[in-house]
């Protein structure tokens, strides 16, 4: 019988066939998937395109990759975890990014090198022209914060980070949303992002650090229906 792994095409399928079997239950809760070698093995593809695709499962918050030990599945179905996004409300929410988000900031700028910052870049590139789809603003944002947290280079902030993503995409901030990002709002958030960006690349640490705050508060203002 045939490896639910060993048909694909390019980073993308490659991508669409471990997701399959991580969301599956294929490959559990923190277990270790096979090596970059024998993904090329079995995908019959380039490391290459295996390292992307697991870059791509990483920023989709479904595997963890640990320098020296591998890539593990760090996806847990609803069975396996307690849903406290159930319980925390969009106000919650952004205090608790009040809390976290200013020092992610400060340790991507101690922290980050060079590659990192033209990564987190490149992310931030894909929420342009989004004015007009809160979704796919929302989408984008998502991955640049969750980018943002991987360029801090601290493992537990990410994995908190990633928490604080999940409860993002709950049903509490999706009805939310289409009422808070309007096209001007979306355009102010995406501004903001780029005078971190300058800042970060500067690197400013208060001055980054005051960008989010603020950014933060209008969030909060924008939450209440505040101007």
């Amino acid at each position: 019988m045939e490896h639910p792994l060993q048909v694909s095409t390019g980073s993308a399928g490659v991508f669409n066939r471990i997701r399959e079997s991580i969301i599956s239950g294929q490959y559990g809760y923190n277990e270790r998937l096979p090596s970059e070698r024998d993904l090329a093995a079995r995908f019959k593809a380039a490391r290459g395109t295996i390292r992307t695709a697991l870059e791509q499962l990483e920023q989709a918050n479904l595997v963890r990759r640990k320098f020296g030990s591998g890539t593990f599945v760090t996806y847990r179905s609803d069975t396996e975890r307690e849903d406290i996004s159930e319980e925390t409300s969009p106000l919650e929410l952004i205090e608790t990014r009040m809390a976290i988000e200013p020092h992610i900031v400060r340790l991507v700028i101690l922290n980050a090198s060079n590659r990192d910052l033209n990564r987190l870049e490149e992310v931030l590139k894909l929420a342009e022209g989004t004015e007009n789809d809160p979704n796919a603003f929302s989408m984008a944002d998502e991955a640049f914060r969750m980018t943002l947290a991987s360029c801090c280079q601290n493992p537990l902030l990410k994995w908190i980070y990633r928490l604080i993503n999940d409860i993002r995409s709950h049903n509490q901030w999706s009805a939310r949303k289409d009422h808070v990002l309007t096209p001007d709002r979306i355009r102010f958030y995406n501004e903001d992002h780029w005078r971190l960006m300058v800042a970060i690349r500067r690197r400013d640490q208060n001055h980054a650090a005051d960008i989010i705050i603020s950014h933060l508060k209008q969030a909060h203002r924008d939450l209440l229906g505040q101007d």
